[in-house]
């Protein structure tokens, strides 16, 4: 311990030591009375051995009532001079001529400070309860608060109020930035005097508490001059910050220094927690992508051998057998590679589309448009073989406005028509119909196919979900149409669901913001 500190000792036990007016106050008037009633006791006839009861009892209060311990060592010899001087032959004296009171007097001592250090020590022990009580509730109050925070900021904030709660002192906290820290966050009492809590003196100090993982600053060896004491908040050795304590001459009683290094180990506890969290959800992430890929290369590689055998075998038959060919066996070779193609070309778009709103790097580019018109780009782009349906496009009003990036419903609407042309027989009615209502546009896809059964209701729009149902060109679909049309309306705050069409088939609506016309004067 350094000079300073058993400087601050002494300082403290002197002050804890000392008899305050107000103790020697409550002394006086405790023998005072002790006195008049061993006075009644006397003139009543009652033995010695009652008034030296009386004033046992009289130490016992002063030891109960008072905060120095030196009060039931002064009132046990004053009661001991009181009881020589009032009730022994020679009265009025301090001089007795029985040679036993001498014996009396040392037991009657005795007896007075043991029952006075009887119940120092219970008052110690119920002081000790109640600081441990105290305790108990300022640490259990703050992992209540710090558990209800989700970043680290909020968690130094209720830390922050809790030190002050429990110190009434002006406090500094230093969170980390790589390996410096950040800018002093200072909180202060309403009775503060304090000004210059952040200079360069102060944050050195803070700076080697972070460095060191130890005490610095005020009351210390280390940067002594400082104002504040600076603690780390650590959890075994990591370090998730420093607080600074404004300290006057007297440091911290242990008391005190041991609620406020509870108090930093839960707020070190909850930012270690919060960073375990944002990491494992990181990792989530990283694992969900990763898996993204694995299914994605997967599919692909399985998936796309089809359509490519098929345009590299059409284009080597064109290559070889050109001349051979009539013009009905050349159209017909020509148009399934553009077929092909445009799948390919069409899976390509949905890839990037879909790729783009999951990680979000997809920004709206919103504008107001005329939903019919929106319908018929996107029939203009529908499979090729739509022409072996019959589409119809309806709407409960003449015009119906809506607010949304049109590339993209149009993208929507083309997943979906394509999704009914390929799981409905040639010749089946696929509908579009538009209306609105309570400021949404609700878009519905109809066709009078097989139908969806309830249990691939659940899971039609997770992304790489194909279902078992037969595609009517027999080649196989990524599954990524329907959840690319999800991840485009819920952009633009609707939702998309899915359900049967009486008397069968399906029926997809989605909704989307209504518009409104916009005059320029």
């Amino acid at each position: 311990m350094s000079g300073e500190q058993m400087s601050c000792e002494k300082r403290r036990w002197f002050r804890v030591s000392a008899m305050p007016v107000r103790d020697i106050g409550k002394t006086i008037l405790v023998l005072l009375a002790a006195t008049l009633v061993s006075y009644l006791f006397y003139g009543l006839g009652f033995t010695e051995a009652n008034i030296i009861s009386v004033y046992i009892f009289g130490v016992l209060v002063v030891s109960v009532i008072t905060t120095s311990r030196l009060c039931s060592i002064v009132s046990s010899i004053v009661s001991v001079l009181v009881f020589n001087f009032f009730f022994t032959i020679p009265r009025f004296t301090f001089r007795f001529y029985d040679s036993a009171y001498f014996v009396t007097f040392i037991i009657m001592f005795m007896i007075a400070i043991l029952t006075g250090s009887l119940a120092a020590r219970l008052k110690d022990n119920a002081r000790q309860f109640a600081r441990s009580a105290f305790r108990t509730k300022i640490l259990f109050e703050t992992n209540q608060l710090l558990q209800k925070e989700d970043d680290e900021q909020s968690v130094v904030n209720a830390t922050a109020e809790q030190i002050l709660k429990l110190l009434n002192r002006d406090i500094v906290i230093y969170l980390p930035e790589g390996d410096a820290l950040s800018k002093a966050g200072v909180y202060r009492t309403e009775d503060s005097s304090y000004e210059e809590l952040t200079s360069e003196d102060e944050k050195a100090a803070a700076v080697w508490a972070f460095h060191n993982n130890n005490h610095a600053g005020a009351t210390t060896d280390t940067f002594s001059g400082a104002k504040c004491l600076y603690l780390a908040i650590r959890m075994n050795q990591k370090v998730y910050g420093v607080v600074g304590i404004v300290m006057d001459s007297v440091p911290l009683e242990a008391f005190e220094n041991s609620v406020v290094l509870s108090i930093l180990g839960e707020c070190a506890l909850a930012i270690e927690n919060i960073k375990n969290a944002r990491e494992k959800e990181e990792a989530a992430i990283f694992a969900k992508n990763e898996q993204l890929r694995a299914n994605l290369l997967r599919t692909i590689s399985h998936d796309l051998r089809t359509p490519l055998t098929s345009i590299s075998g059409n284009a080597s038959n064109l290559m070889s057998n050109y001349q051979k060919l009539d013009d009905t066996a050349r159209n017909r070779i020509f148009t399934d590679i553009y077929d092909d193609s445009m799948w390919l070309i069409n899976l390509v778009e949905n890839l990037l589309s879909v790729t783009r709103l999951e990680e979000g790097q997809v920004r709206l580019k919103q504008s107001v448009e005329l939903m019919d018109e929106v319908v018929a780009e996107a029939l203009r782009h529908v499979n090729r073989q739509s022409k072996e349906h019959t589409i119809h496009a309806a709407s409960a009003e003449d015009l119906i406005l809506v607010k949304i990036d049109a590339k993209l419903v149009v993208q929507v609407l083309i997943n979906l028509v394509d999704n009914a042309i390929k799981y409905t027989q040639a010749g089946s009615c696929i509908e579009i119909f538009t209306e609105k209502r309570d400021g949404w546009v609700w878009v519905s896809v109809s066709d009078n196919g097989p139908g969806i059964s309830d249990e691939q209701k659940l899971h039609v729009f997770d992304m790489f979900y194909s279902g078992a149902n037969k595609i009517a060109d027999s080649r196989r679909s990524l599954g990524l149409g329907l959840s690319l049309c999800k991840s485009i309306v819920t952009a633009h705050g609707g939702i998309i669901t899915v359900s049967d069409n009486k008397p069968e088939g399906t029926v997809f609506t989605f909704t989307l913001p209504a518009g409104e016309v916009e005059l320029h004067e």
